[in-house]
């Protein structure tokens, strides 16, 4: 079940989830949260689910309209970065 929506804009700079999304979950819920299922709408970015940040050359390579899914024991240690000028931007959907 779908409990928040987010956009998020990757930029120049390695970015997560919104913490306070995540905390959700459990506020609401009293579980953790099970996963995010994203889309890439702008901007080609790098990714990595481990807590490292990538960089513009080094992560996993996500290209606008791919969908993807960060399993919610990843999710807070989540971090993507842009790969060139175009900000990217992901919707995310946050399931418990």
């Amino acid at each position: 079940m779908v409990y928040k929506n987010e956009t998020v804009t990757i930029a120049a700079t390695s970015v997560g989830f919104t913490a306070a999304n995540l905390a959700l979950a459990r506020s609401l819920y009293g579980r953790e949260v099970k996963q995010a299922t994203c889309t890439l709408e702008a901007g080609q970015i790098r990714a990595w689910e481990d807590g490292t940040a990538p960089t513009t050359t080094v992560g996993q390579i996500i290209n606008i309209g791919d969908v993807f899914i960060v399993g919610g024991d990843n999710a807070s240690a989540f971090r993507a970065i842009r790969t060139g000028s175009t900000s990217g931007k992901i919707s995310v959907a946050y399931e418990v």
